[in-house]
């Protein structure tokens, strides 16, 4: 059984990062999925491919891997640029702003 300890990225739709700080313990899954004649459904025959576990630590996450006997491979995040570019759209409208903004 192995799984895979990851930080999830932010969403592409959104600009928050809700739900990026705690690591991800997911299981891969042994088995392809399989899409249901009948319904359009995709299943798979591996239940541990439902399974997420969040950790607060990278550690944590390897702890319960080591303590479980669960082969685990580590992939690091991508680390964001703290600020893409100074003075976003917010600065048009602040109030300490020095210009007059006009279009």
């Amino acid at each position: 059984m192995t799984a895979r300890i990851y930080r999830p990225a932010r969403n592409a739709m959104q600009s928050g990062t809700a739900k990026t700080r705690d690591w991800v313990l997911e299981f891969v899954s042994d088995t392809a999925r399989e899409v249901d004649p009948l319904m359009g459904w995709t299943s798979n025959e591996d239940t541990q491919a439902q399974v997420r576990l969040r950790f607060a630590t990278k550690e944590a996450a390897l702890d319960y891997a080591k303590d479980n006997g669960i082969d685990a491979v580590v992939i690091e995040p991508h680390l964001r640029k703290p600020n893409v570019r100074p003075g976003g759209y917010g600065d048009n409208f602040a109030t300490n702003r020095k210009q007059v903004w006009t279009h």
